[in-house]
């Protein structure tokens, strides 16, 4: 055969298997037998061994995998994977309800989908084939998992048509069904080896293998949700997901209900009953159901909070009930002192795995419930994941049982416990010499979200600590390889690897050494907003509580915890320590040069559509600028940027309040 033969038989079948592959997991209508899906793929994978050069990227024969990856790259998401809200009432979703009505300017329609319980994936397509698959992570940054994705067959790895665009990412859950479950712990339990706990857990893990063959046994599914790209012309959330049904993706059965367009609240609630009777009738595991607005550009006028969507929340099915004997009641001790009651269980199984400990929150929680050591309780699962006590069997308590007494010192140092007025939890306030609290500050500095310093994980830092090595977070930086080398199972490329992430930390971003501190309240968006805002440390240090109230989204309680933190005496000087060692505590010259004081003191609202640029982007010129970005028009906004098919209920409000309404032109030219 010539190689313009085998070119022309090679892309002949790799046509014909994804069309199959598409009648098969994705239709559900398979138009020829296994038998002779095999003899053609075999056939392919015969032709791509003979003319390498002639294979494509995204043959059908990456379906069975192969590629082994030592290590996963980390890739920061185009679009942020946020989480939802979830809700666990009507009452919940009424709410929503109205405040969803609040902020649209016309009638609302919803979509309902089922909440898939597995892992959620970010997929790029660019030139009509797959690129680049991601998962979740932390929803800033996730891991390339590309090979193992392929390795889907209800994923397209080319798309059909031409009417797609050059680029743009689909979001989807990645899942294992029962069916394959069930029949992967059968040949678990007759090789006599430990059984798989769940279905989701089982798939996320299976999607972090090495080996991609092996992830292709697996026979995992994915159920794609959302698209996302630049000017992709969609109206309506229903229109995008049926369109792209149409490019290849398995999309949620329409015909079988897994996927409806409610016109009202009232429909919203229908769609929900009829799944929490049914859903142990579906082939894999769900949660709840997914509440959408159904138009785009209502949802573009909605916007974001820091953690979730306006537009869109998760309603969780009730949770499964069982019952249990609590046999002992301990406390632990976080980092920032504050001390967690844990019920430690019986065994007993529960949705899926089997649970053993509970947090039972606080003294408040215990006296509500009246939970004693030896008392039978309820247990359930909040969202089918954390384990909780919501009751106690009274008839069969002991008769010699008597009310818990909240302990009084630290379990840990024994300083004596303290309990800050309007607050739930007990403290323990030796934030110095309480060993808990040390670690946890030290594992808090080190976590990915804050300086992500490799090699440095709990289990080091336990070592290291219990070698007499750290004892603050300061003595991170005076750390040797010919330490660190000593600790046990610390071999010589782990010692260099940790050297090297500690040196690597030095050159992290202000905004992330800010959130590695652990000031109290100051979270991951708050650090990256006063840094932006004050610019380097010594600003924010100075700052009074007037000043830093003036900050994008501090409110009093941030800004007195702010204070407090800079008012104690061995935090400063933990600061200028780290100053000493290279540590970052001010913005780049980078970052600086793209930031200005144009808009000082202003305040934006945006609606409608743009030619220029993308709202994101006008919202990220808005901050760089020095104004704030608010989500509804009120007295105290100082222009509504207005694009083309804006909302009339944020035109006419600013009209009624004397808003100054520009267009981008405009905008564009305040920043000259």
């Amino acid at each position: 055969m010539s190689e313009s033969q085998a070119a022309e038989r090679i892309k002949e079948l790799s046509d014909l298997l994804n069309q199959h592959n598409y009648n098969y997991y994705v239709l559900d209508n398979p138009s020829i037998s296994d038998y002779e899906f095999d003899m053609l793929l075999e056939e392919l994978q015969k032709l791509e061994n003979e003319f390498p050069s002639m294979a494509y990227s995204n043959s059908p024969t990456k379906r069975v995998g192969g590629q082994i990856i030592k290590t996963f790259e980390t890739v920061v998401h185009k679009y942020p994977m946020l989480s939802l809200a979830n809700s666990y009432s009507e009452e919940d979703l009424n709410d929503f309800d109205t405040r969803v009505k609040k902020l649209a300017d016309s009638e609302v329609e919803y979509t309902c989908e089922l909440k898939y319980d597995g892992a959620a994936i970010g997929i790029t397509y660019k030139n009509g084939e797959l690129f680049k698959a991601v998962t979740r992570g932390d929803g800033t940054q996730g891991d390339d998992i590309t090979q193992n994705v392929k390795t889907i067959r209800s994923l397209p790895l080319k798309l059909h048509g031409n009417d797609f665009p050059d680029e743009f990412e689909v979001r989807g859950e990645i899942f294992m069904p029962k069916k394959v479950f069930v029949q992967l712990n059968k040949e678990k339990e007759e090789a006599g080896e430990p059984l798989l706990a769940n279905p989701r857990n089982t798939a996320s893990g299976t999607l972090k293998q090495q080996d991609s063959k092996e992830v292709a046994k697996r026979k995992l599914d994915c159920f794609v949700y959302n698209v996302l790209g630049e000017n992709l012309g969609f109206q309506s959330h229903f229109e995008s997901i049926s369109t792209i049904k149409n490019w290849g993706f398995k999309i949620p059965f329409i015909e079988k209900n897994y996927f409806r367009l409610c016109q009202n609240i009232q429909e919203v609630f229908e769609f929900i009953a009829y799944w929490e009777k049914n859903r142990h009738s579906l082939d894999f595991d769900i949660d709840g159901v997914v509440i959408k607005v159904n138009n785009l550009r209502q949802q573009a006028e909605m916007g974001f909070t820091a953690k979730s969507p306006r537009w869109a929340i998760a309603y969780k099915f009730k949770a499964e009930r069982v019952s249990t004997v609590l046999e002992k009641i301990t406390y632990q001790v976080g980092r920032t002192g504050a001390i967690t009651p844990v019920a430690n269980l019986k065994p007993v199984y529960l949705a899926g795995t089997t649970v053993k400990r509970a947090s039972l929150h606080n003294a408040d929680q215990i006296e509500k419930l009246d939970i004693r050591e030896g008392d039978t309780v309820f247990v359930e699962k909040g969202g089918d994941i954390i384990p909780k006590i919501i009751g106690v069997d009274e008839q069969k308590r002991k008769p010699d049982s008597s009310p818990t007494l909240y302990i009084k010192n630290c379990p840990e140092c024994n300083a004596e416990l303290v309990r800050i007025e309007g607050e739930a939890n007990h403290y323990c306030p030796n934030e110095l010499g309480c060993p808990p609290q040390i670690k946890g500050k030290i594992i808090h500095f080190a976590s990915r979200k804050a300086m992500d310093i490799e090699g440095l994980g709990e289990e080091t830092i336990e070592l290291l600590y219990n070698a007499g090595m750290i004892r603050k977070v300061e003595d991170i930086f005076e750390l040797q390889k010919e330490q660190v080398i000593q600790l046990e199972r610390m071999a010589e490329k782990s010692a260099d690897n940790l050297i090297s992430g500690i040196e690597a930390a030095k050159k992290q971003p202000f905004e992330k050494l800010l959130f590695a501190l652990g000031i109290r309240y100051v979270g991951e968006t708050v650090a990256k907003k006063l840094a932006y805002h004050f610019k380097n440390s010594d600003h924010l240090i100075a700052a009074s509580e007037e000043q830093l109230l003036e900050a994008p989204e501090i409110g009093q309680i941030i800004a007195q915890s702010i204070r407090k933190h800079f008012a104690v005496e061995s935090n400063l000087q933990q600061i200028e320590f780290l100053k000493e060692k290279g540590l970052t505590f001010e913005l780049s010259e980078e970052v600086l040069s793209n930031r200005t004081d144009k808009l000082k003191g202003l305040s934006f609202v945006i609606s409608g559509v743009f030619e220029k640029h993308n709202r994101e982007e006008y919202k990220e010129m808005i901050e760089k600028n020095g104004a704030k970005n608010s989500g509804s028009v009120s007295s105290k906004t100082s222009y509504l940027l207005a694009g083309e098919g804006m909302g009339p209920a944020k035109l006419q409000k600013a009209t009624d309040l004397g808003v100054k309404i520009i267009n981008e032109d405009e905008f564009l030219a305040m920043l000259q």
